[in-house]
């Protein structure tokens, strides 16, 4: 137990119940977040990100987890420690987090990217 709460080994969220949270213009891209467990250090999200002409999001990101990226729909230049790299449907990366790290839409279309967050310590 942890926290009074049994441990679960699976947890399951339906299509309606996940929150879809929408970013802003200035932040580059919205994101829905998948699953959550208390267990463990990995949050599957899928990644929207905005298209070219209305991105406006210029400066990277940085956060303590690892990042596992696969690109579901369109396609990205991953910004990662100051290099530009195009990754397109069907791409994967693994990268640690702390690196500064942009995605950057290639077109219009935008781009759909399914991420997962991983605590390096665990």
């Amino acid at each position: 137990m942890l926290d009074d709460q049994p441990e679960k080994d699976l947890v399951m969220l339906a299509k309606d119940d996940r929150t879809f949270q929408v970013g802003d213009v200035n932040m580059g891209y919205s994101y829905e977040l998948l699953a959550r467990s208390p267990f463990t250090g990995v949050e599957p999200t899928i990644v929207h990100v905005t298209p070219k002409d209305t991105n406006l999001r210029h400066d990277p990101y940085t956060h303590s987890q690892d990042e596992f990226i696969y690109v579901l729909e369109g396609a990205i230049y991953l910004l990662y420690a100051d290099e530009k790299h195009l990754l397109e449907k069907g791409d994967t990366a693994y990268f640690k987090g702390t690196n500064p790290h942009l995605f950057i839409p290639v077109d219009n279309k935008g781009a759909k990217v399914l991420t997962i967050f991983i605590d390096s310590g665990v």
